[in-house]
């Protein structure tokens, strides 16, 4: 049978080691072989041996004075003013957790609330499940070196992914809620982490961090190369005046607890010759597209929109909310066909509908600004709808607008 050695002696080594001794001779100490030290290091799980060599042919900081919350001065500080947790405190956190107290408990041995004490067992105990004083301090040490690597430039694999997601219309925000929900416990060295949506911009605007492709930027919905300051002046380019109101609205509309509720406007291509006609269901954020192939005038938009909400069942049109454009002009035969009230937005409120002012620029991924839309057929758009449709929603709690739709369609009728 393999000898079993205690946990002091185990102490003792890890003590040595992060003094500034060398695996080997720290081993030779405590009577254990070169091979068995090495073991108990890697099985610790908080730093890698044979990448955080000093300059000296020891672990970097060797000695206590050269690790941060060690020095005379800091232990001279009142507790209240501490913020790091000491060496001496890991020890103590280290012996009282043997003597199996309570977090509570220790934290008040330490003057520390007992949630600090969770967090630091939780985040230093190794891969066998034991708290070693000297290691958990080394490690706590080594995550806070600045600068730390970008999580992109380490990831090759998380970056291919993200690209892979980018090219199907996804923006930076989802990926990174989506990668927090399938993944909640992964690391930043797991074969597929958890990245913030921060860091993928900071990746696409600054070329020279991560493994991004260079022309993603153009994925996303503004396809801008560079940020624009939050400071510039934004142009008030709205072309219509005043005709509707939105204020006859019923009330149920605005808390999308009833469904059948519509928001529609018109993506514009290049010279205003083109368009396609968005339709968004306020709750399920399911969206219908309208094919315009040759005009989008009145007549065209009222056609297409008859057409093609006719399939829906009564309670699932209850209402239309649409900008204040000419196109639109027929509403009157649009609200007697299909026995649906249409609402019209103030001037300059695209917020009054906001569902599709989201949806348009989630659509301009397929329906690119400056592109002529004519080239899209009825069959691409319902592809382009079904593409989107399909697409997890945060507000939805991930789920798809189109399984949301499922559902109230399987629902019968409200009375």
């Amino acid at each position: 049978m393999p000898k079993v050695f205690s946990r002091e002696v185990r102490a003792e080594f890890f003590e040595l080691l992060c003094g500034g001794m060398s695996a080997q001779a720290a081993a030779l100490e405590v009577g254990v072989s070169s091979w068995t030290g090495v073991l108990w290091w890697r099985a610790s799980g908080l730093v890698d041996l044979s990448i955080q060599r000093g300059r000296h042919g020891g672990l970097p900081g060797s000695g206590p004075a050269a690790v941060p919350g060690v020095s005379g001065e800091q232990e001279r500080l009142p507790a209240r003013q501490r913020r790091a947790l000491t060496s001496q405190d890991r020890a103590v956190i280290a012996v009282l957790l043997g003597q199996e107290l309570s977090y509570a408990q220790i934290g008040a041995a330490i003057g520390r609330d007992k949630s600090v004490i969770c967090r630091e067992v939780n985040r230093n105990r190794g891969g066998d499940g034991s708290y070693y004083a000297p290691v958990a301090h080394r490690g706590a040490h080594e995550r806070r070196r600045r600068p730390k690597p970008f999580k992109l430039v380490e990831n090759p694999a998380l970056c291919r992914a993200i690209e892979d997601w980018m090219d199907d219309g996804w923006s930076p925000g989802l990926i990174a809620t989506m990668l927090r929900h399938d993944h909640p416990g992964a690391s930043a060295g797991a074969r597929m982490g958890r990245v913030s949506h921060e860091t993928i911009y900071q990746a696409l605007y600054v070329q020279t961090r991560g493994q991004l492709r260079r022309d993603l930027h153009r994925q996303l919905s503004l396809q801008r190369a560079a940020r624009r300051p939050r400071t510039a002046d934004k142009r008030e380019n709205s072309p219509y005046r005043e005709a509707f109101t939105i204020s006859q609205r019923p009330a149920e509309v605005a808390d999308r607890a009833v469904p059948g509720h519509w928001e529609g406007d018109l993506i514009v291509g290049a010279g205003s010759a083109s368009a396609v006609g968005t339709l968004v269901e306020r709750t399920t954020r399911f969206t219908m597209l309208l094919h315009l192939p040759h005009r989008h005038d009145a007549p065209s938009v009222a056609a297409a929109m008859i057409a093609q909400m006719r399939e829906l069942p009564e309670h699932l049109r209850r209402s239309l909310t649409w900008d204040r454009g000419t196109e639109l002009a027929q509403y009157e035969r649009i609200q007697l066909e299909l026995g649906m009230p249409v609402y019209f937005c103030d001037p300059r409120s695209p917020w009054q509908r906001g569902s599709n002012e989201n949806t348009n620029r989630l659509l301009r991924f397929w329906l690119a600004k400056g592109s002529d839309l004519s080239v899209h057929s009825a069959d691409d758009l319902n592809r382009i709808a079904a593409t989107l449709n399909r697409r997890p929603r945060p507000t939805l709690d991930l789920q798809t607008p189109a399984q949301a739709l499922a559902e109230l369609l399987a629902k019968p009728a409200a009375a």
